[in-house]
């Protein structure tokens, strides 16, 4: 049997991280389809014999019967009363809310709290909680995993130079690395923010700069170490390149701490996104965030639907990624018995 069919039968063996993963995916791909389960426009609109999809498509009222060329609102009693009437029908998603829907027609101001119509209540600018959660969470899932997989790939080329290369290459690398290390991220970010617009690939580029240091140190351990087995010897004495020595002999026995420690480089980077966007210094305006919510709890403490929801989802999300990383692991470790 392969190391890797054993560490995934090792891992399996694991409860909780097995089903952390299984809950942690499900959660992801159900995100990934967000504009299916929360919208405030409808699926399908059949409406006089003809199929329209707003889902994908602006239509205007007038389309509808409206008096006006703008987009329609579906939330709109008029509108819904017109496409749903005699043979008319529209499917709705199940949260019939975006990230940047108002209810205008609720009854009660804002932040509201659950009702039938809003389950999760609604923040301060009367947007529905639960829409919010739902893209704040892919969002942040999307962005930490972009941000890990940049890290990664960088942590794992600097550590690898400064570990086969040894020497000279090393000691000039790690004294740069501590120069770099000792920079003020944090005074860096708030310097960035105010010269340029807030974006996510702003942000996704500042904090990758930063966020591959940790890495390196493991892998520079790894090539230090495995650049003396003779498998190694073996290859240099062949002629083969530096490079393929490294890509195809060094690399792939020197993943452990690179696997091992991806879900907990995940979920820092998530908690990283969150920690800024409550600062007021990640994603642009508007964008649903996680932090936004829990800056939103924190200036409204009597509306306890916003804070609660959110760091429930937040906690939970770590927590799963946690369990994930300690499973992980020990499915990694050849100490442990098949």
């Amino acid at each position: 049997m392969s190391p890797a069919r054993r560490a995934w039968r090792r891992f399996r063996r694991n409860p909780l991280g097995f089903w952390s993963l299984v809950i942690f995916c499900v959660m992801v791909v159900l995100s990934l389809f967000a504009e299916v389960i929360s919208n405030d426009r409808p699926l399908v609109v059949r409406y006089e014999g003809t199929l329209y999809f707003p889902i994908v498509k602006d239509y205007s009222e007038q389309t509808f019967g409206g008096d006006f060329p703008t987009p329609a609102d579906y939330l709109d009693p008029f509108i819904r009363d017109r496409i749903t009437a005699g043979a008319n029908w529209a499917i709705y998603a199940p949260n019939p809310y975006g990230p940047k829907t108002l209810n205008y027609f609720a009854k009660s101001p804002s932040p509201a709290a659950p009702t039938r119509d809003n389950w999760f209540g609604t923040d301060d600018r009367g947007r529905d909680l639960l829409a919010q959660l739902i893209y704040g969470f892919r969002v942040s899932v999307l962005f930490g995993l972009a941000l890990t997989v940049i890290g990664t790939a960088l942590g794992i080329l600097a550590g690898a130079v400064q570990g086969y290369f040894a020497g000279k290459t090393d000691l000039v690398m790690q004294r740069l690395i501590e120069i770099w290390t000792a920079m003020p991220e944090l005074y860096l970010l708030i310097i960035f923010s105010a010269i340029f617009a807030p974006s996510i690939a702003l942000l996704l580029i500042l904090l990758s700069v930063f966020g591959w240091m940790g890495l390196a140190d493991y892998v520079r351990a790894e090539f230090l170490r495995n650049r003396q087995m003779d498998y190694v010897r073996a290859a240099r004495a062949l002629g083969v390149s530096n490079l393929q020595i490294m890509w195809r002999h060094i690399l792939p026995n020197s993943m452990t701490p690179v696997v091992t420690f991806l879900p907990f480089r995940m979920s820092g980077s998530i908690l990283a996104l969150t920690s800024l966007d409550f600062l007021g210094l990640g994603v642009p305006p508007g964008t649903p965030s996680l932090g936004e919510l829990l800056s939103q709890g924190k200036n409204n403490i009597d509306a306890w639907w916003i804070s609660l929801s959110t760091f429930l989802v937040l906690v939970m999300t770590l927590l799963l990624l946690t369990f994930m990383g300690d499973a992980l692991r020990d499915a990694m470790d050849p100490r442990k018995a098949d």
